[in-house]
C-alpha cells in the first residue's frame, strides 16, 4: 500500500491526537464525519512502526484509510474509496 503525508487535525482527550477529526488531502479540507473501525499495530519494528490506524468515513461520501504513525507523530493516507 502506498501511504501519501497528509495534514490531521484531532481531537485531543486523554491523550494527544486521540481522533482524526478533518485532513487535507489534494488541496481538500475534508471532514471526518465518522469513525468506522480502528486498530493498532502495538510491536515496534523498522518495517511495522508502531502506529494507529482509523478507518473514517468523509463528509464527502467516500471512505478513507489514516495512519498515524506513533513514533514519528506523522499522519499519512494509506487508501481511498
Amino acid at each position: 500500500m502506498r501511504l501519501t503525508p497528509i495534514q490531521v487535525e484531532c481531537y485531543a482527550g486523554m491523550k494527544a491526537d486521540e481522533t482524526p477529526r478533518r485532513f487535507k488531502w489534494e488541496e481538500q479540507s475534508i471532514e471526518v464525519a465518522e469513525v468506522l473501525d480502528r486498530w493498532f499495530q502495538i510491536e515496534s519494528k523498522p518495517e511495522w512502526p508502531r502506529a494507529d490506524y482509523f478507518k473514517v468515513r468523509g463528509g464527502d461520501g467516500r471512505e478513507y484509510l489514516l495512519k498515524h504513525d506513533l513514533e514519528s507523530g506523522a499522519w499519512f493516507l494509506g487508501k481511498a474509496w
